[in-house]
């Protein structure tokens, strides 16, 4: 597993000691007047997260935010990977970026060096969302019955598929259902267009379909099925459970336990100044009561709720942020700096894949790269992630 991860990138520490001299007030924040910021699709959880973080920094310090939806993870990195856009509310493709996996195992992408500033984990969870009149009571019941994949968005579906193993199922024991966006899946479902759709419980759509003449309930993952969950794990190793107590159909009074990872996950680049993700995160902290209660799920952003040794690290400045409110410590430190060393490798490995004569046909292309990706990780004794 990655968080066992101990090695340490001298670049990565020599980084954070210069960030000594930055300063550590709220009042001597200076944000640049306008941002822009990446998001999924209008009306879910993450873009109105995003807005409402915006509308924060508009009130507090004059920052014009524009949050700009869109359909898959590549085009929520584009904007950010061209200087067009200074921060992406991501989810799991954070993950498969850092990763150089599916969509960015591509010639024009490769391994992306993205790191962290806050994420949210709240009272929500993130599951598979089913029509009420499927006639699904577990996962295991999903078998024959349509599930909704995302066309360009592999972590949506990958998540999909990480759920359907809680079940013992694959993609080859349901029918696959494709869109050309996550609002479009969860359309599909309300329009009996497919049984089962990927999201977290507070996004809009789900609550779209539980008030539809369909329904929506949440098939559990319990935390106590242990088979279950190493088989969700050994699909999206960054999946923890979690009991959810808030979304579509589910209360403090109707709790289901599910499962759950960051999301949103604002993430910046590696190579991004550390003075500018520090003064962003350091304003997200300290106005933490501004925004809160802005959307569902934005509470999650909290300093003290962050999801600590995730499988991504965190910003230089982001990390200086957390340290100055108390929320960062030295286990963090190494497991942060392992993963500084695991992108790093990842990198280097792109870097030297690209130089061997690469296959042009973009399948060869992608299965030679994972091969190289393997044996590069091997090499450095990290696990693959995806054998």
């Amino acid at each position: 597993m990655i968080h066992r991860l101990m090695a340490l990138a001298p670049a990565a520490l020599a980084g954070l000691s210069a960030l000594a001299a930055l300063p550590a007030s709220a009042e001597d924040i200076k944000l640049p007047p306008t941002m822009a910021v990446t998001a999924y699709d209008t009306g879910t959880a993450g873009f109105n997260i995003a807005v409402g973080v915006g509308k924060m920094m508009k009130d507090k310090y004059g920052t014009d935010v524009r949050v700009l939806p869109a359909g898959n993870d590549v085009a929520r990195l584009a904007p950010l990977r061209a200087k067009r856009a200074i921060s992406s509310a991501m989810g799991s493709g954070t993950y498969f970026a850092q990763e150089g996996v599916f969509e960015f195992g591509a010639k024009e992408w490769g391994p992306q060096p993205l790191q962290l500033l806050l994420s949210s984990v709240d009272c929500n969870s993130a599951a598979l969302g089913v029509a009420a009149d499927a006639g699904v009571k577990e996962i295991k019941d999903l078998k024959g019955k349509r599930v909704g994949f995302v066309v360009g968005s592999p972590a949506l579906n990958q998540n999909s598929l990480a759920m359907l193993a809680f079940g013992g199922l694959t993609q080859n024991d349901v029918k696959v259902v494709e869109f050309a966006s996550y609002g479009a899946m969860w359309k599909g479902l309300i329009n009996n267009d497919t049984d089962a759709a990927f999201g977290t419980t507070i996004t809009g759509p789900a609550k779209e379909a539980e008030t539809s003449p369909r329904g929506l309930i949440w098939p559990p993952l319990p935390a106590n099925d242990k088979d279950g969950w190493a088989r969700v794990q050994k699909v999206g190793s960054f999946f923890f459970p979690q009991t959810a107590t808030c979304g579509a159909g589910i209360s403090p009074e109707k709790p289901v336990e599910l499962g759950n990872y960051p999301y949103p996950i604002f993430v910046a680049y590696a190579a991004q100044p550390a003075d500018q993700i520090y003064a962003i995160t350091k304003a997200m902290i300290a106005n933490y009561d501004a925004y809160k209660d802005a959307a569902p799920g934005a509470a999650g952003l909290g300093a003290d709720r962050q999801t600590k040794n995730w499988v991504v690290p965190v910003h230089p400045g982001a990390v200086k942020a957390l340290k100055e409110a108390g929320q960062w410590t030295a286990e963090q430190d190494a497991h942060n700096n392992a993963l500084f060393k695991r992108q790093e490798v990842l990198i280097a490995a792109w870097a030297d894949y690209g130089k061997s004569n690469p296959p042009s046909d973009d399948k060869a292309f992608l299965d030679g790269w994972m091969k190289a990706r393997g044996a590069a990780l091997a090499k450095a004794n990290m696990p693959n992630g995806f054998e």
